[in-house]
């Protein structure tokens, strides 16, 4: 048992990390703001498909994630004019883009390229590449360039969010959106930033799992790591750094469950094999446990869930 624990399953945590990362840095953005972002799902799986698909006609990744952002940026924009401006149910309009985006991919997928399941399989020259490409170091093979560039962007997303005018504006439309108002803040505009920018960012931890740490977009390939970011942000109290340790930890869960899978010890006392149906549930029952225990003891945005009406 003690083979888990070493530097490849580090690395692993960090791989696997990475998308969760990128989401729930997303959502803290929106839900700071004070919209509920539940459609970070739906937001990883539209990064996911767009990038898939612009790599492989474009050949290039940096193309395919750009193209992955957009898209991102697009839906949550779409997201964002129906809970703000016709001040639709954040959840069912959350639910609502991910239902959409399980099915939509498979679709599009299936007319283009006569495929439902899956898109087709990117050439590895194409994908994002490891970091040892521009630092030749022999550990770096390991991390990718979205997983590295993540040491710029959480400590980036804390500066914005606690030492700049428009972090201070975000976190008072998220608190008190009537005080902010009246302090001159457009809280209707703010919000649409926000939400858009974690629409960018989901879609950025979406496209790596596609074009990174896969090399093709399949059906529903985000599994639930939307709502693991999600989760992931509730128990960080809404804070980039937390938020990074949150997702590391459910990072190194799922690379834990990986390991696990034929496990010499991972045995039933009949002496079969554990199913690996059960260790695949690990990090989803792991998500509940989390949220049972400490849900309680964050305090939200008391703003957030709420919508907005400018008085007139």
């Amino acid at each position: 048992m003690s083979d888990l624990f070493n530097l490849a399953l580090l690395f692993s945590a960090i791989r696997l990390s990475t998308p969760l990362i990128y989401a729930a840095l997303g959502g803290l953005f929106s839900e700071r703001s004070g919209v509920i972002n539940i459609a970070l799902e739906g937001l990883m799986l539209a990064g996911a498909f767009t990038a898939a698909v612009a790599t492989y006609e474009l050949h290039n990744p940096y193309l395919g994630l750009l193209c992955g952002m957009a898209a991102g940026g697009v839906l949550a924009l779409v997201y964002a004019i129906s809970v703000i401006r016709f001040q639709a149910d954040q959840v069912v309009a959350g639910m609502a883009i991910n239902f959409l985006m399980i099915g939509l991919p498979a679709l599009i997928s299936g007319a283009v390229y006569d495929s439902s399941g899956s898109t087709p399989q990117i050439d590895i020259s194409n994908l994002i590449p490891p970091l040892s490409r521009y630092l030749p170091i022999g550990l770096l093979s390991e991390i990718s360039v979205l997983s590295a560039f993540i040491v710029i962007l959480v400590p980036l997303v804390w500066y914005v969010l606690y030492k700049t005018p428009f972090g201070l504006r975000l976190r008072a439309t998220g608190e008190n959106p009537e005080a902010a108002d009246a302090a001159g803040v457009n809280v209707i505009r703010l919000r649409y930033i926000a939400v858009t920018i974690s629409g960018i960012l989901a879609a950025a931890g979406g496209a790596y799992l596609s074009t990174g740490q896969s090399s093709l977009f399949t059906r529903n390939m985000t599994a639930g790591r939307g709502y693991i970011a999600l989760a992931a942000l509730i128990l960080s109290k809404w804070r980039p750094v937390q938020a990074l340790f949150a997702c590391l930890f459910f990072g190194l869960m799922e690379a834990l469950t990986i390991g696990i899978q034929g496990a010499p010890w991972a045995k039933m006392p009949s002496g079969e094999d554990i199913p690996v149906q059960f260790i695949q549930m690990i990090p989803y029952v792991l998500t509940i446990i989390v949220l049972a225990g400490f849900i309680g003891l964050s305090r939200a945005p008391k703003a957030l869930g709420i919508p907005y009406r400018k008085e007139s």
